[in-house]
Order: C-alpha cells, then structure tokens, then sequence
C-alpha cells in the first residue's frame, strides 16, 4: 500500500493544515509520529480571501469609492478600513456605495444570462451560495427554501415579499452520486420556476454552470447575501 499523505509529507519541505484547528488535529493525532521527527515541518497559513484580489482588483468602483474617501493603504493593510466608520452615517456616501453595488449587480446580472439565458432583474435581492457541492454545506436546504418560496407565490402568499435572485454553483465529485443528484434537482426546480410567469416578478433560481475562480471574480462584487 502507498499512502499518499506519508510520502507527501516526506517529500515535502511544508505542512499547511490550512486551518488552526487542522494543524493542531495533524500534530496530535494523524501524523503525530511525522510532527516528532520533523515539528518545524508543520505550519498554519489560514484559508482567507484578500482585500486585494477581491476588492481591490474585481470591484474597481469600490476600490476608487474607497481611495477617494480614505486613502490607499487599506489595500496593503485592511486595518486602515476602520476610518470608513465615520462615514457610516453620510448619506451622500451610502448612496454613492449603492450605486456602486447596483453596477456590480448589472454586470453579474449580465454574465449570468449570458451563461444560462436566465435574466436576473437588478431590484431583487441577490442570494449567491457558490462552493463544493456537498451534503453538509446544505445546497439541498437551499433548493427546499427556493421550493418553500415558489410554494408561496404559487399559494397567493407572496405579499410582502422580496424579490430574490438564487444563484448556486460548484463542483460536485466524480463519484459523489447524491451531489450529482442534489445538482440536478437545482436544475429542475429552476426549470419550474423560471418557466412559471407567476414567479417572474419575484423568484429567479439557477445553477451556474462551470463554477470557477474567473466567474467567482463576477459573482462576489455583485452578490448581496452569501449563503
């Protein structure tokens, strides 16, 4: 038998157990004997998401919003972002970062009907759950919301309620046979519900094809709620 993860530690300079919590686990219990031969070996690098990549370089109208209002060393050092707080309370600055948000909305609107000829209406609500397709991060939980929503219009019970936009995607593994079937069923409610007039003012669902980093990079600037 070959294990894998024995012979990359052996051949590996670094151990990144990506969380605290993991590394600790890794020292402790896993490859406790590997940690007594080599402790310098294993570190910890969380995973996180940079305000340069994300902020700085795919949300250019916030970036500029930001610069003009606070300068640039937010983006070499986010502790800088707290001189936003006294903002809060400028309208004229809440309005300016609404529209900026609005733009961002009308880009991602546009990519996603360019990828699934759904179009997303840029007054709703957009709800984005995008990540590996997995029966604990709960895809399936969301679709029954989006059936619990579609319920209620069809019931005549949607008064009072939000427009929202859902948008999920992911990767499902080659075998992992129920991600794959959680994948599908997201398609065939968006099939209903996107094909229903009754819906069209007020729900929207798809399932983003070929999830990846590139639309990652138009999808986070205009999400509104990240599941």
């Amino acid at each position: 038998h070959f294990r894998m993860a024995y012979l990359a530690i052996v051949g590996s300079f670094s151990v990144n157990g990506v969380a605290q919590l993991h590394t600790d686990l890794l020292k402790s219990g896993l490859f406790s004997d590997f940690y007594s031969l080599w402790p310098k070996k294993f570190n910890n690098k969380t995973n996180g998401v940079t305000q340069r990549r994300w902020l700085a370089h795919r949300n250019p109208g916030l970036r500029g919003l930001l610069n003009e209002a606070i300068g640039e060393e937010w983006e070499t050092d986010l502790s800088n972002i707290e001189k936003l707080l006294p903002l809060a309370d400028d309208a004229a600055f809440r309005q300016r970062w609404a529209d900026v948000k609005l733009e961002n909305k009308r880009r991602l609107s546009q990519y996603v009907a360019e990828n699934t000829g759904v179009v997303f209406p840029e007054n709703a609500i957009y709800d984005v759950q995008v990540k590996r397709i997995h029966e604990y991060k709960r895809q399936l939980l969301n679709v029954l919301h989006v059936i619990h929503l579609y319920d209620r219009i069809i019931r005549g019970d949607a008064r009072d309620m939000v427009p929202r936009c859902v948008l999920i995607g992911g990767k499902a593994a080659p075998g992992y046979h129920v991600a794959k079937l959680i994948v599908k069923l997201i398609n065939n409610v968006a099939a209903v519900i996107n094909s229903d007039p009754r819906a069209s003012d007020l729900l929207k669902l798809v399932f983003f094809p070929n999830y990846r980093v590139s639309a990652m990079e138009v999808i986070c600037p205009g999400t509104e709620l990240s599941e």
